[in-house]
Formats: structure tokens, sequence, C-alpha cells
């Protein structure tokens, strides 16, 4: 087993979200002390998603998953992300692992420990660094339907465009991205 990092001890990762074209990432830091799933909290906030589907992180060859009581019937081979500790799982620099949101829309991310330092004291955790891109809209049919919607928003000639608008709420900026908001959002995460 390998060993564990120091709870002092903070991850940069970038997150890219997979089959998004431009590229959807961020950039944050996380203490290594994190359970997976308090990772997953923190990764809905940083990109956007409304914490309405189930997820799973695969590290190496082993699956971690928020349990489910309906699915103690079906014995999946996820481990429990509320016991797994990050520092324990990823223990070196240019270590990735994927997390995927939304089994039916199928969003995987990229998540790859750029750099793990020294927690500096009074530093806020977990904290955005940078990111480019909104989130796509749940439910939106994953990266197939993604693109596709992009598509439909640019041109306000196309036949759904304006039932495409009002399923958006009338507004979505693809480019837009606003860390402030982000780091708002994690404030009361911080430990």
């Amino acid at each position: 087993m390998p060993a564990q990092q120091s709870q002092e001890t903070v991850y940069q990762f970038k997150v890219v979200l997979l089959e998004t074209d431009p590229p959807v990432w961020r950039r944050l830091v996380v203490p290594s002390s994190v359970t997976l799933h308090r990772l997953h909290l923190i990764l809905q906030e940083v990109m956007g998603w409304t914490n309405s589907h189930l997820y799973r992180f695969e590290i190496g060859a082993k699956e971690y998953a928020e349990p489910h009581p309906d699915y103690e019937l079906y014995e999946l081979p996820f481990r429990n992300s509320k016991r797994a500790k990050l520092g324990r799982l990823v223990t070196k620099k240019g270590s990735a692992f994927l997390y995927e949101y939304d089994f039916g829309d199928s969003w995987t991310h990229e998540l790859t420990v750029e750099d793990i330092l020294e927690r500096e004291h009074g530093k806020p955790y977990p904290t955005c660094l940078v990111g480019e891109r909104s989130c796509p809209p749940e439910d939106c049919g994953g990266t197939y339907g993604y693109a596709e919607l992009l598509e439909i928003i640019s041109d306000p000639e196309h036949e759904e465009f304006w039932d495409t608008m009002t399923w958006l709420g009338g507004d979505f900026d693809p480019e837009a991205f606003d860390i402030r908001a982000v780091n708002n959002k994690l404030h009361s995460m911080r430990v």
C-alpha cells in the first residue's frame, strides 16, 4: 500500500472535462486529507454541476462511489468514496485518474496531479486557481448533445434555436467562467 501523504499537504490538480472542444477545464488546490466523496462535492462546485446524478472515481483498477441503498441488491464493485482518503490513493505528482458524473450523460473528467505542496497556514482550501469555459448544462445529452447544443445556439436562424434557448432559461454563454463566484461557493467547504 502506498505511503500516506501528510495531513499538511495539498494537491494542485488540473481537471479537464474530456471530449469537449474547446476544452472545459479548471485548476484547483485541495487538501490531501479530503475523502473522495468530499472531492466529488468540490468538483461539483468548481465545474458548475448541480449534484443531481451519481458519480464514480476510477483510480488505477479500483472504482469509488457513494454507497447507495438501491445498489446493494446489484452488488456493484464500487468502494465507499466516503471512507477513501485522497492522500492514501493518489501519492505522486503526475498521477492521473478519472471522475465520471451522471452515468447517463457520462461526463468524464481527467484529474492530473500537477503538484503536491505543503499546506500554507492561513491560505483557504479548497481553492480554484483558474479555469476556462462554462460547464455544459445538466441533462443536455453528454458530449455529443453538448456539441449539438453549441451548434444550435450559435445560429439564431437554426430551427431549434428558440426552443433550445427556452430550455436553457434564455441565456447560456459557453465561454463564461466566473472564478470569484466559484471560490465564493467553495468558501463554505473550506477545511
